[in-house]
């Protein structure tokens, strides 16, 4: 089919600009204009010029130079090759602010055959994760602690717990092919369609999708734009760190959100990693969020192991996506506060990283504070802490947030120590 993927380009990406369409397609990323010019597939025998790059993996090759000849020719049981791994750091130069990881799994053996660069990545990102360390797991809700967020209701708007899981036995997204992910969303959907109670939902494929029979076109505009406005759904790949990595290839096709009746719980399929699982919520009630995260974690998983599946998971790294940063947990616990009067003290940000929490602004990560004072905090780690145990230092967080807005808003004065 010329109009659509693989073949071709479906309608709804050609009328995005040429260099979002260039990564669109089946070919890797390879755009001039945007400085993609990094192979996909092979990589060239000299290790480009890094001197202006600024990521985690541009580092570690600056310093140790002589991996990329002992990777460079490597491939996995699934063919994934060095190329693959690395062409999203050699694109994208990065910021002199900003620093990226700069490098991306496209299998689950990426992660040990190409150790020697990617454990670096991971110490450096993860607080200097060791090797050899063992990643704890644990989803004991009676383990939680019962502090409530803003028992006034006036600072917490809403809260929310997010992860991502990826399906064994089949390539991360970087790499994934046109009928692998036809698959992943297939097998993906028949278990999500079993869930039942307030988990019970239904899937919408995105708009111009063709990849899944009971909704042939996928679902309406009117709906996908419905959910983006929400904030509830993912965007079309649309910076270079995203198309270089191969995440863009053949869109639309294959993803799509699955959410319950209630629209307080949703799972991306074949986004940035094969699932995307979301519980969130209006108010402060972040114990609720988390005790239906995790049942539909367990659900989810419950319903592919009787379909033969299961998630990717080691000792090591815990659960394995296709990020080095999303690894361990993958998980974010945050809560919209609004708190104008502690966020604008200079040492705000500051003050959050020493509780391993961070503040996201409207705009993203990066954005600075908003003329209203709200921001998203959530904490700041992935791996090396379990999942009650972020949860736990993001409720102390943010409730130690809303204690101090209390204060100053009674003319009180606080220490951010």
């Amino acid at each position: 089919m010329a109009d659509y993927p693989p073949a071709g380009l479906s309608a709804s990406v050609k009328a995005l600009p040429e260099w979002i369409q260039l990564g669109c397609g089946d070919a890797a990323y390879m755009c001039a204009e945007r400085g993609a010019n990094f192979p996909g597939d092979v990589c060239p025998a000299e290790l480009p010029d890094l001197k202006e790059h600024n990521s985690v993996m541009a580092d570690i090759l600056k310093k140790k130079p002589e991996l990329y000849g002992q990777l460079k020719d490597k491939k996995t049981a699934m063919g994934v090759g060095l190329a693959t791994c690395v062409k999203t750091g050699m694109d994208n130069k990065g910021h002199h602010m900003i620093k990226t990881v700069g490098l991306v799994g496209g299998d689950e053996e990426s992660y040990t055959l190409f150790k020697d660069l990617f454990d670096p990545v991971i110490s450096d990102r993860h607080n200097g994760f060791a090797a050899d360390a063992v990643h704890p797991t644990c989803l004991d809700l009676s383990k939680v602690h019962t502090t409530v967020l803003d028992p006034t209701g006036k600072y917490v708007l809403t809260a929310r717990v997010r992860t991502g899981r990826s399906i064994r036995g089949y390539r991360l997204p970087p790499a994934c092919q046109f009928e692998e992910r036809r698959e992943l969303e297939k097998i993906i959907v028949k278990g999500l369609a079993r869930l039942d109670g307030d988990l019970k939902g239904d899937y919408f494929p995105l708009h111009g999708s063709r990849s899944f029979a009971d909704k042939p076109t996928g679902m309406t505009k009117e709906k996908e734009e419905e959910l983006r406005d929400s904030g509830n759904l993912f965007q079309e790949p649309d910076s270079t760190l995203l198309l270089s990595s191969g995440c863009g290839r053949h869109w639309p096709d294959a993803r799509g959100i699955y959410h319950n009746n209630d629209k307080n719980c949703f799972v991306w399929v074949n986004e940035e990693d094969h699932m995307r699982i979301v519980s969130m919520q209006k108010g402060c009630d972040i114990q609720a969020v988390f005790s239906r995260f995790v049942r539909l974690c367990d659900e989810v998983q419950k319903v592919l192991k009787e379909e033969n599946a299961d998630f990717m998971h080691s000792d090591h790294l815990g659960y394995i996506l296709a990020c080095p940063s999303n690894l361990g947990t993958g998980l974010r616990a945050g809560a919209l506060v609004k708190i104008p009067l502690l966020s604008a003290k200079p040492e705000f940000k500051a003050w959050l990283g020493k509780m391993g929490l961070q503040a996201r602004g409207k705009g993203g990560v990066d954005a600075e504070a908003n003329a209203d004072g709200i921001f998203d905090i959530s904490n700041a780690d992935r791996l090396g802490k379990s999942e009650v145990d972020l949860v736990n230092i993001m409720i102390d967080g943010v409730h130690q947030c809303v204690e101090f807005e209390k204060q100053l808003e009674a003319g009180q004065e606080v220490t951010l120590a």
